[in-house]
């Protein structure tokens, strides 16, 4: 899982800190429930990132910037630009995902149709979200990544219609599509490009997206937003809000 939120809470009065200070620290392996993995994370104000993933923590490296905090940028930068000429969606970076008990992920970036517009996805209580988003994306080493494997079986069995990993090692894009109860690899048009079946006009380049030309990764999203089924689906969302269409 991930507390991003709870870094901009004010410091504890100094008994609720010592407190914390007897809280065991969050390790990677660890199993733990998810309330005892919430307890502990909270009283880890230092810590940025932590994730559950079904039952075992995972506490990741410090970010290098060229091989992740790089990548993360142009992927989330990518999907801020969808989602900002998409309205009725929601798009998040390093948010905290509340799957179930076993299962709180902190995904690079997810982007889901709001509960206003039709999507499934809630904000609950404690600001986090809760049930799976239509789209995940993650930034991972290689293969090897526990994003492709133990990661993307907690997404696929929880309902992530749509599961992006991108192997920098590798210099390669997995996009996955659920398909029933089961991720297929979403194959590329003739053009190279990948197109989205959730979200039309979501299209990319992942030729463009490895090598990092953002000028063409936009020229290509760009080219999606300006389609027929792009214009379709902002309709079909706006409708589903109660919006007029235009």
């Amino acid at each position: 899982m991930s507390v991003s939120i709870s870094r901009t809470k004010p410091v504890p009065p100094r008994d609720s800190r010592d407190r914390d200070r007897a809280l065991p620290p969050l390790e990677s392996g660890d199993r733990l429930t998810r309330y005892e993995f919430e307890r502990r994370y909270e009283g880890m104000r230092h810590l940025n990132k932590a994730e559950l993933i079904e039952g075992v923590v995972y506490v990741p490296s410090p970010v290098r910037q060229k091989d992740h905090g790089k990548p993360h940028s142009a992927l989330g930068g990518w999907l801020f630009v969808y989602q900002a000429r998409t309205p009725g969606l929601e798009s998040g970076d390093n948010s905290t995902v509340r799957l179930d008990l076993n299962n709180e992920p902190q995904p690079d970036c997810l982007l889901f149709i709001q509960a206003e517009h039709g999507g499934h996805v809630q904000i609950d209580e404690d600001g986090y979200v809760n049930g799976a988003p239509d789209l995940v994306a993650e930034v991972a080493a290689s293969s090897a990544s526990y994003d492709l494997h133990d990661k993307l079986e907690a997404y696929r069995r929880h309902g992530v219609r749509e599961y992006i990993v991108w192997r920098v090692f590798d210099r390669q894009v997995d996009w996955f599509v659920l398909r029933g109860t089961q991720y297929e690899k979403l194959k590329p048009g003739d053009d190279g490009i990948l197109r989205s079946t959730v979200f039309a006009g979501l299209w990319l380049d992942s030729a463009a997206l490895v090598s990092g030309d953002h000028a063409r990764l936009l020229d290509v999203l760009e080219q999606g937003m300006s389609s027929a089924e792009h214009a379709e689906f902002k309709t079909h969302l706006q409708q589903a809000g109660g919006q007029p269409a235009g």
